[in-house]
């Protein structure tokens, strides 16, 4: 299998699919993606001592983590195949919601949910969102240990906690820091029809398994949903991604809510400007490499080649900038950009359109 980026949903039989020319893998195993040891905790010690900021974080956010057991049906040449996946979720609210990946919960004809304290309890899909990658399971239960999560981007620096099931092994915690913010991870790696943008960068050690699991910030306050990491195997370690909490909260909501959740979209396909074979004399920004007939950009004015340096008032370093900027709009809203024509720069408002998920 070519190397690419991994999903970390852990089958644990031989039920393989991979997709696409780089071989991104939604189930199967792997090696750990990062070289911290990881600790499974089964329950929180009864005191926790001073100066440990981590086994703290364990402590509070624990009873929060959950597994998620999945089985799931797939057609073969030799006829219908069972498989079981195991992955990672987070108590979303106290009345019975849990939030994971949806390439955990997709396409699976029964899902159990395994808490800290022990107990299962049957779960049902509320909805997915593929364009987030995220997904919303319920139980029947009330009185949850909600867990809490922050609003804005974490520094990069700061510590950070994972909490999942990598391997199986329930409640594995492991530590380490924010590695980077707004990272992208391309369609042609993810398998689907588009990125996965404005990532959470970071090398706490997840593995297959830990999809869907929380990273958390030294109050215990959940930052962000792990999601995908790069293999030993492509010279890589403690390469780790997360969807951010802001994201999490929002897609959430609209799914318990509505049963999607809807974005806003520009009608373009972009490049990075720094790309080799980008055609752009930029040394930054987002390329327009299409404009969708009819779509919102070509409504404003956008045309193939433009540059885009600016959403609003943030600056665009390259395409995740640019899609990571989008979440902070809705669609029917107007979204300024700057770009960079022939040597001018110019703004335009773009009305923008409604992608669902």
């Amino acid at each position: 299998m070519s190397i690419g980026y991994k999903f970390l949903l852990l089958s644990t039989v031989l039920l393989a699919l991979v997709v696409g020319a780089v071989g991104l893998a939604l189930f199967g195993g792997g090696e750990d993606g990062g070289a911290q040891s990881a600790v499974a905790q089964t329950a929180a010690p009864a005191e926790v001592p001073a100066g440990e900021p981590v086994a703290r974080v364990a402590s509070e956010l624990g009873p929060s983590a959950v597994q998620v057991n999945v089985e799931v049906s797939q057609d073969t040449p030799y006829g219908t195949e069972q498989g079981e996946g195991i992955g990672s979720g987070v108590v979303y609210r106290e009345d019975g919601y849990v939030v994971t990946n949806n390439h955990v919960v997709e396409g699976a004809s029964s899902v159990e949910v395994a808490f800290a304290d022990g107990t299962t309890e049957r779960g049902e899909v509320v909805a997915g969102d593929e364009f987030t990658d995220l997904a919303v399971v319920r139980v029947d239960r009330d009185g949850l240990p909600a867990a809490s999560f922050a609003e804005g981007d974490p520094a990069v620096g700061q510590m950070a906690v994972a909490i999942g099931s990598p391997q199986g092994f329930d409640s594995t915690v492991t530590s380490g820091v924010i590695s980077g913010l707004s990272r992208e991870l391309p369609a042609e790696l993810t398998g689907g029809d588009t990125a996965l943008v404005d990532l959470i960068q970071t090398d706490a050690a997840i593995s297959p398994g830990s999809s869907g699991g929380a990273l958390a910030d030294r109050s215990g306050r959940v930052v962000g949903v792990n999601v995908a990491y790069v293999p030993p195997e492509a010279g890589a370690e403690s390469l780790g991604f997360a969807i951010p909490s802001d994201t999490v909260v929002s897609v959430a909501d609209q799914l318990i809510e509505d049963g999607e959740a809807v974005h806003p979209y520009l009608g373009i396909s972009l490049a990075d400007a720094a790309a080799e074979g980008s055609g752009s004399p930029a040394e930054s920004g987002a390329v327009v490499t299409e404009v969708e007939p009819g779509g919102p950009s070509e409504e404003a004015g956008v045309v193939p080649e433009d540059v885009v340096t600016a959403i609003g008032s943030a600056p665009v370093e390259d395409s995740g900038d640019l899609l990571g900027g989008l979440r902070d709009y809705t669609p029917g809203e107007n979204a300024r950009l700057t770009l960079a024509r022939e040597g001018d720069e110019l703004t335009v408002d773009v009305p923008l359109g409604e992608r669902n998920g």
